[in-house]
């Protein structure tokens, strides 16, 4: 997957559990798990505009781009592109 969602090390970071976060922005519980675990395939604007209201955070505190790997491409390869990973 090319995006990855950082919502768990927020949650952290703000010592807020997923239900809480759940509850201050009016989303199921499941759903938010759903985008948690990365199994998303989509994200509303304003899901996100209340998650990042919630955590006082910007959207790409959430959210981070991370290219993927071809299959020519190996895990050196993608060392090599992106140190410090």
């Amino acid at each position: 997957m090319a995006i990855v969602v950082k919502l768990d090390d927020l949650l952290h970071d703000r010592r807020m559990t997923l239900t809480e976060l759940a509850d201050r922005i009016g989303m199921a519980l499941a759903n938010l798990s759903i985008l948690k675990t990365g199994k998303a395939r989509a994200i509303r604007f304003s899901t996100l505009e209340a998650i990042c209201e919630a955590l006082a955070c910007q959207p790409g505190d959430i959210l981070r781009f991370e290219p993927e790997q071809t299959e020519r491409e190996g895990p050196a390869a993608a060392r090599k592109r992106n140190p410090g990973r």
